[in-house]
């Protein structure tokens, strides 16, 4: 799966889609696509991502009390 890295406009390779879609993990594992070539690995903040769309990742894979937050605003 390849994200966008908002400070950089550049595409990254995700290597660890089980940490991506973790949300007690704030960072993930990817390759910068820039150039002609791959990148090592590095570790990236998930709140330095979007979908090549621009959409923002999705909050339950970014926020570990998301659910308890829908409970208590269904009141």
């Amino acid at each position: 799966m390849y994200l966008v890295h908002k400070p950089s406009g550049d595409l990254v390779e995700v290597l660890s889609l089980d940490r991506l879609f973790d949300p007690f993990q704030r960072e993930i594992s990817g390759s910068l696509h820039a150039g002609e070539e791959l990148q090592e690995p590095v570790e990236y903040a998930k709140t330095d991502l979007t979908f090549p769309s621009g959409e923002s990742l999705p909050r339950c894979w970014v926020d570990p009390t998301y659910k308890s937050k829908l409970r208590s605003a269904r009141g």
